[in-house]
């Protein structure tokens, strides 16, 4: 039977809204109103949760969480919801008023929990051996005697390389004089040449001898050591196969499929780390166990973001795709689900304006959400309107590329000749690119500049992250045209053209703290993002004459 705690009475009054009439695609979403209801419920009891630190209200301690909440039918047809977080809550899988873990790690009657222990106590064996004083005495013995060894050889081959060019020097001296003694001094070099030979080998003879024996007295500790390493790599593998098998997801057909079968997994492939732990398959996990009947669902931050990801207290976020769109890819299967947005059927032939031509390139109006290039899907773009309009065009043709959400002005190459010029000019930042974005938010300040690394989510492409150890520099200035009581109007300079560059820059909270309205990814979904590629000056590569596009923006 299922925990009625965990199934949730609206609280408010729904009965003015309407119910959609698909589930909704989890990856890009706007949250149904039933969803938003739900999280809004769920964020009133999580203002009251005092044993988890959110890192709010200025407080350095903590940090934030996702949560996710799935409205669903019950046996009897009445409209609740379920709520869920990802990974632990105040240390722990389980927590009252959450769906479960789909399989606890931490439970200690667990198979995975004694696995660990097993693990562990193989490690602490491990650990006993290599610390025991006479094992840790013969290792310092061994490299001592191997670096005097290295020492004394190294030096021996020195003097003796120096003597045996001494010797043939004499040797050439001698051979241009007529002395009496000439035979005999020769033959006493040969002597002196066989003599340090012999003493070279003697010496490795004795320092190999020397090794050898410590080596020796070694050798029973670190057989040892190698079989309880074996031993505990065999112990974690079958742990871990065993804790992908214990992974195991339903839909509502009622099928289920492990981790092992989801993510195809290989020596070479396995899951993510966390994989399974996040909310939305938890909250489908549970739906599909005790009857509950999907509706929508919805996934929210609470509490205070990473330093490295964007993440804003009570915005709504799509799931994740490594970790969660192979897993929800099968738990989704068999129902009515909205269709991906980014493959939603467009115009294969968009009206773009074409902003300044001749017979060596020319710069276009890209309209939002439309590719630049081909993706994954092989979608239209605008490189393959243009390949169309102009066939007989030689080289890469996009001298350079704007997000899929982003509109404005794309600058195209006729010949390979004119593509190398400008992508040199772009390499050398020869070519100032200026953009108009319309900010969620009022800026106090009138212009700065922002410099934040930046490199690709792993675990979330095409999230990016701010890295200092393995991020890309990333450059950006800013001023300020206008505002007004909810909204700020700015032009963005960037001076490096990282990807998703602008939308961090302007979200990050080392940044501007202040997404661009209608971002999706780092901030909150609307029609379209507001980001627009309006100023491109350049040198001509033929003409050398400076030359200026402008590109209004629509919004």
């Amino acid at each position: 039977m299922p925990d009625l705690n965990i199934f949730t009475h609206f609280s408010r009054d729904i009965s003015s809204i309407s119910l959609p009439n698909r589930f909704n695609y989890p990856f890009s979403y706007q949250p149904h109103p039933l969803a938003v209801a739900a999280a809004e419920e769920l964020m009133e009891n999580l203002d009251q949760l005092k044993d988890h630190y959110f890192g709010l209200n200025g407080s350095n301690e903590g940090l934030g969480k996702m949560f996710g909440v799935l409205v669903v039918k019950d046996l009897s047809g009445n409209l609740g919801y379920l709520s869920a977080f990802s990974g632990k809550l105040s240390g722990g899988h389980h927590y009252d008023g959450f769906v479960p873990p789909v399989f606890d790690t931490m439970d200690e009657k667990g198979f995975y929990r004694i696995g660990e222990e097993a693990i562990n106590k193989v490690n602490r064996t491990i650990s006993i051996l290599e610390s025991e004083e006479m094992y840790i005495n013969l290792i310092s013995s061994l490299n001592q005697i191997t670096q005097k060894a290295e020492v004394e050889l190294s030096t021996m081959k020195s003097d003796f390389n120096t003597s045996k060019k001494e010797r043939h020097l004499l040797r050439q001296h001698l051979s241009e004089s007529k002395g009496d003694n000439t035979s005999m001094t020769l033959e006493n070099l040969e002597h002196e040449s066989i003599r340090q030979h012999y003493l070279m080998k003697d010496r490795k003879k004795y320092w190999r001898k020397s090794i050898a024996e410590l080596t020796g007295k070694i050798a029973p500790f670190e057989d040892k050591i190698s079989l309880l390493k074996e031993k505990r790599k065999a112990m974690s593998a079958a742990l871990q196969q065993k804790l992908f098998d214990a992974y195991s997801f339903s839909n509502i057909e009622g099928c289920s499929k492990n981790l092992f079968q989801i993510f195809e997994i290989t020596e070479d492939i396995t899951p993510p780390s966390g994989a399974g732990e996040c909310a939305a398959p938890k909250l489908l996990q549970h739906a599909f166990l005790y009857g509950y009947k999907p509706v929508t669902m919805a996934e929210f931050w609470w509490g205070k973001s990473p330093s490295s990801e964007i993440r804003k207290h009570k915005h709504f976020y799509p799931a994740c795709n490594s970790k969660c769109k192979p897993i929800l890819g099968h738990m989704l299967q068999g129902m009515d689900i909205d269709p991906n947005p980014m493959l939603a059927e467009k115009d294969l032939y968009p009206e773009f304006d074409i902003l300044y031509e001749d017979q060596h390139l020319l710069a276009i109006n890209k309209p939002p959400d439309f590719l630049s290039v081909p993706g994954k899907q092989d979608l239209e773009s605008i490189y393959s309107l243009v390949k169309r309009k102009y066939p007989n065009a030689t080289g890469p043709l996009m001298v350079h590329r704007l997000d899929m959400s982003t509109s404005g002005i794309l600058l195209i190459a006729k010949s390979t000749e004119v593509y190398q010029n400008l992508q040199q000019q772009f390499i050398t930042r020869k070519i100032s690119k200026r953009y108009i974005a319309v900010l969620d938010g009022t800026l106090t300040d009138d212009s700065g500049s922002i410099d934040l690394p930046l490199r690709v989510d792993l675990d979330d492409r095409p999230r990016q992250l701010v890295c200092y150890d393995f991020g890309k520099p990333a450059t950006t200035k800013w001023k300020v045209i206008s505002r007004d009581h909810e909204t700020t109007r700015i032009y963005f300079y960037p001076l490096t053209g990282r990807t998703h560059q602008l939308r961090i820059h302007a979200a990050h909270h080392m940044g501007l703290n202040m997404p661009i309205k209608g971002d999706d990814l780092y901030g909150k979904r609307e029609k379209r993002l507001y980001l627009h590629a309006d100023q491109l000056t350049f040198i001509h590569p033929v003409t050398k004459k400076e030359i200026t596009v402008n590109c209004p923006a629509e919004f």
